[in-house]
């Protein structure tokens, strides 16, 4: 077996799920969660079929995030791995929806950050073990940082 790490290619605002499903009906009920879950959701979803025609399913309703999800599923080549990339929503929009998906095992990550999917390589296929998300962390929060994170929380309209 052989380990490696694949970097999501995506522009630095771009936000993506990544997961794992069970079945090839992951890519139309992916979708329908994503359009139900957020007003004006502009999304990609590609899933990696793991039996049968191996074929890298997806769907979408824009060009952009659908070819970021295409040559990302195609870079991870997990099985049963699906990746959704989204614009005018976050992962906080549609996660519950998602999750909610009969066939959504589980879900490995949700960030707009700089991230490596590390993926174990044997002669039968591909799987995910993990993901780094971001960077370490620098430092322990503050009260400056403590106030920072109260104040946008309820600029975004996450809290009141």
């Amino acid at each position: 077996m052989e380990l490696k790490t694949v970097k999501i290619e995506k522009p630095a605002e771009v936000n993506f799920i990544l997961g794992q499903s069970h079945f090839i009906k992951t890519v139309e009920d992916l979708h329908e969660a994503a359009i139900a879950g957020a007003q004006g959701i502009r999304f990609g979803v590609a899933f990696c079929e793991a039996s049968g025609d191996c074929l890298i399913r997806f769907s979408g309703n824009d060009e952009e995030m659908i070819d970021l999800a295409r040559s990302n599923a195609a870079a991870i080549g997990a099985g049963h791995s699906f990746i959704i990339f989204m614009k005018n929503a976050f992962p906080i929009n549609i996660l519950n929806a998602i999750k909610q998906v009969p066939e959504v095992c589980r879900i490995i990550c949700a960030t707009a950050n700089p991230t490596e999917v590390i993926v174990a390589e044997s002669k039968q296929g591909r799987g995910i073990l993990g993901v780094i998300d971001g960077s370490k962390p620098r430092g322990v929060e503050d009260d400056e940082g403590k106030q920072w994170r109260h104040d946008i929380l309820r600029k975004f309209g996450y809290k009141l």
